[in-house]
């Protein structure tokens, strides 16, 4: 994508099938002489015009808006033309074609050379040019793709204040005080026979800590922001029959797994995401797990490799439990068996929670206790999963949209900042080291609104973005 970033490209920027409106987006340089053969008039800038869009042979294919964005006022930074025309498939299509032959057609100006012909948009590829050409930086453009595939109302609010750029404004103030500091000690350095002592008298070590706990509010919000973009991956494991699919329809609303009395009903794993708070929350109803001696069949038995999968991948394990057997020896055995697994594997501290409570008279003190027919103890279980998953009881609100690959940058910022710190603890500090810390802090921070980053990175961000986009 980046060796071909001055070829003019079109792509649909709607979805794929029919809707009331389609629009056909292009971008490059200078596309008036296209404008005028597509549309058969010039276009004023940044105006809205209505018309028919022509054939070569000048028969009108259908009748829209077209829009033309001079450089460097468009998404792009490059021109831009948008067509919006009725939205079926066909039609796009036949406007996309006609957009490649008159692109074909079209001669350079005298003494001018003839320029890249007119291609199909990689994914990404618009969105690519706006963060190349200094019309969004990285953390942006990212968040352009999470306001599209935000699942709940408090992700796509988040993604937004991402997108007008809160989060790198956060992130451009604490390098700025970083690069102030780094100044002061690299002056020091290179000035060791003045008498006056710069870091002292610029409270370097103030400047430190409140650069590091302007650090920890930023990371914790990231963190939370995270958490609203990739949901919480929750498993409900236990033995045969002891309620998950029952839990799931719960949680979910809906009769998605079948229930029934007769042990080993579900063979695969079921998921549902939910939302709790505004938290995508996605629920997987696994096999029941037991001994691999009792298993029935080679369905069943994939079935609970498959669970076992899914319980290696999740962020939160659900061990639940029947109410109705426990004291019963082999109901205990069979559970504590499935405790060592879950720890085997890695699991760290499943949440323990104990069904069929309307049918019961024994609860357990300090646990999560429900029933999934009756819908007691739900909430509480909601609530629960939100603290375990790391979500704060205040909400999403002042929190902006935010990737692991930013939780990892600002986290590693952090750890460069405290190294200083204890760096600028000591009388002797070594204003080096200090300096290469505070260094690989801006670097840290750069990485994550796209100052310092690598065509391969680039790569992965954008070629996941949607065509046209």
């Amino acid at each position: 994508m980046l060796a071909r970033l001055h070829d003019p490209i079109i792509a649909i920027a709607t979805p794929p099938g029919r809707g009331a409106v389609g629009i056909v987006r292009v971008s490059g340089r200078d596309l008036s002489p296209l404008a005028l053969a597509l549309c058969g008039r010039a276009l004023i800038a940044r105006r809205a015009t209505a018309l028919n869009f022509l054939a070569a042979d000048g028969s009108v294919i259908d009748q829209g808006l077209a829009l033309h964005f001079t450089a460097p006022h468009s998404y792009t930074g490059e021109d831009v033309l948008e067509l919006q025309a009725h939205g079926g498939p066909v039609l796009l299509q036949l406007l996309v074609a006609r957009c490649l032959e008159a692109a074909a057609e079209i001669e350079p100006a005298a003494g001018a050379p003839r320029l890249p012909g007119l291609r199909l948009a990689e994914p990404g590829e618009f969105t690519t040019r706006a963060f190349l050409n200094g019309k969004l930086d990285l953390a942006q453009a990212e968040a352009v793709a999470d306001l599209i595939d935000a699942s709940t109302e408090a992700a796509a609010r988040s993604a937004a204040r991402s997108l007008s750029g809160e989060f790198s404004r956060e992130i451009g103030a604490l390098s700025r005080q970083i690069v102030e500091l780094r100044t002061l000690v690299e002056a020091t350095l290179d000035f060791p026979e003045e008498e006056v002592d710069f870091l002292q008298r610029a409270d370097a070590t103030g400047q430190l800590a409140r650069i590091s706990a302007t650090l920890d509010s930023v990371l914790a919000r990231t963190r939370q922001g995270a958490l609203l973009r990739e949901g919480l991956q929750v498993v409900l494991a236990g033995q045969p029959n002891v309620g998950k699919s029952s839990l799931l329809n719960a949680l979910a609303g809906a009769e998605l797994a079948i229930v029934t009395p007769m042990a080993g009903t579900t063979r695969d794993r079921i998921g549902q995401t939910i939302q709790i708070d505004g938290v995508p929350v996605h629920v997987i109803d696994i096999a029941g797990l037991r001994p691999h001696h009792e298993l029935r069949d080679e369905v069943e038995r994939i079935g609970v490799e498959r669970g076992w999968q899914a319980i290696a991948q999740a962020d939160l394990v659900i061990h639940l439990h029947d109410l109705t057997r426990i004291g019963q020896s082999d109901h205990d055995a069979a559970d504590a068996a499935i405790a060592s697994q879950l720890e085997a594997a890695g699991v760290c501290a499943p949440l323990q929670v104990y069904n069929k409570c309307d049918a019961a008279s024994a609860r357990p003190d300090d646990a999560v206790v429900l029933s999934a027919r009756t819908g007691e103890g739900l909430d509480g279980l909601r609530k629960t999963l939100l603290q375990r998953g790391g979500w704060l009881s205040a909400g999403s609100e002042g929190v902006f949209i935010a990737r692991t690959r930013h939780v990892r940058a600002l986290g590693h910022a952090r750890d460069h900042v405290q190294r200083a710190r204890e760096l600028a603890e000591h009388a002797d500090a070594a204003l080096d080291l200090m300096a290469e810390e505070l260094r690989l802090a801006h670097h840290e921070l750069g990485v994550i609104v796209g100052v310092f980053t690598t065509d391969d990175l680039l790569g992965e961000i954008f070629g996941r973005f949607c065509i046209g986009k």
